[in-house]
């Protein structure tokens, strides 16, 4: 029985288009699974699990233990989890939801080494911001400890899936019941796998310092900066070093559904002669370690040096398009009805002038 399943307690016994990251078909069923999903909740908490849209909550977002907008697990009803289940595995792979689920499960050993109530599986919050429609512009975001991750749609589009964080703490578990769990153990040993790979000419350009960063670069910034055009290219890699690169990239990729995952990867086979890759740290399993992978587009970053690096975080960003915004705003450019606001301010602008200066 998964861990998610745990987590959610008593589900353990209950049995014009714009470009996109997906076509449509997978929104409607995430749609439904969010209508549904808000449907089952009580008064109570559909207010507490929807805000609007435009909430600045929507871009708010964070990795650590912490109290969040949204309805967490532990305050739903059998029922509400059920729902909530089936909405969470509406925007993952089977792939994506292992990891969600390991990670949620890392907190019960947290919780056995610290005793903290703060290190539970069960606050992991669903937030919905906008009304759930195939056919509009709403998102949502399912967040707790060391899972960070967020939808975007637009006129029935998924148009956003980034900030995509994950992390695990323990990376490798080394003693309890799940002693030799590893929830991103891909993550981590294709990363080392490539680094290791490098002739002394290639090392010189990724390897890029001795000591690692203690923490990914970006955070949890609103906006990812791009990093230091430094590192190996893609180019300069062997046909095989290649495909050990690729295949990192399709891992974070993968977390997403097939159709979302095949977008990105589209994307980033596109800008193949853009991508660079970086390392930081030490090469062997224990010493504290970080990459990045940074396209024109997209970064990814790994940082794994925390707790004598047997604690990953590691996010894939998009430099303009994270929360679809891109998209977004090209949406609110050229939507037949913002145009129609847009000239009504102006005609107010230029008949009242007044009326906007208040």
């Amino acid at each position: 029985m998964t861990c998610v399943l745990l987590a959610f307690g008593a589900l353990a016994m209950a049995g014009g288009t714009l470009p996109a990251e997906a076509a449509p078909e997978g929104v409607p069923a995430m749609a439904k699974a969010a209508t549904t999903f808000l449907a089952t909740l009580d008064p109570a908490k559909r207010a507490k699990a929807r805000l609007p849209f435009n909430s600045e909550e929507r871009l708010n977002w964070n990795f650590v233990p912490q109290e969040r907008r949204g309805v967490p697990i532990k305050q739903m009803s059998s029922e509400e989890r059920r729902a909530a289940l089936t909405f969470l595995k509406s925007g993952l792979s089977a792939r994506g939801f292992t990891k969600v689920d390991t990670i949620a499960h890392l907190e019960e050993v947290l919780f056995a080494a610290s005793g903290s109530a703060i290190r539970d599986p069960g606050l992991y919050y669903f937030t919905v911001f906008g009304e759930p429609s195939e056919r509009g512009t709403w998102g949502w975001r399912y967040e707790g400890h060391h899972v960070s991750l967020n939808w975007t749609v637009v006129d029935g589009r998924l148009v956003g899936s980034t900030p995509q964080f994950l992390g695990a703490n323990p990376a490798d578990v080394r003693e309890g019941p799940l002693k030799g769990t590893r929830a991103l153990a891909a993550e981590e040993d294709l990363g080392r796998a490539l680094v290791k790979s490098f002739d002394a000419g290639q090392s010189a350009q990724a390897v890029l310092s001795k000591d690692a960063p203690d923490e990914i670069l970006t955070a949890n910034s609103r906006k990812a900066a791009i990093q230091e055009d430094k590192g190996i290219s893609y180019g300069k890699l062997t046909p095989e070093q290649q495909g050990l690169l690729l295949s990192l990239i399709q891992e974070y990729a993968a977390a997403q559904p097939l159709a979302v995952a095949q977008s990105r990867l589209a994307r980033v086979k596109a800008d193949l002669a853009n991508i660079k890759f970086a390392w930081m740290g030490g090469l062997e399993k224990g010493q504290g370690h970080y990459y990045r992978i940074q396209g024109s587009t997209f970064l990814i970053e790994y940082d794994n040096t925390q707790n004598n690096a047997n604690h990953i975080h590691c996010v894939w960003r998009e430099f303009k398009g994270d929360w679809g915004e891109d998209l977004l705003a090209e949406h609110y450019r050229t939507a037949p009805h913002h145009a129609d606001a847009r000239r009504a301010d102006q005609h107010a602008a230029k008949t009242h002038p007044s009326a906007l200066a208040r």
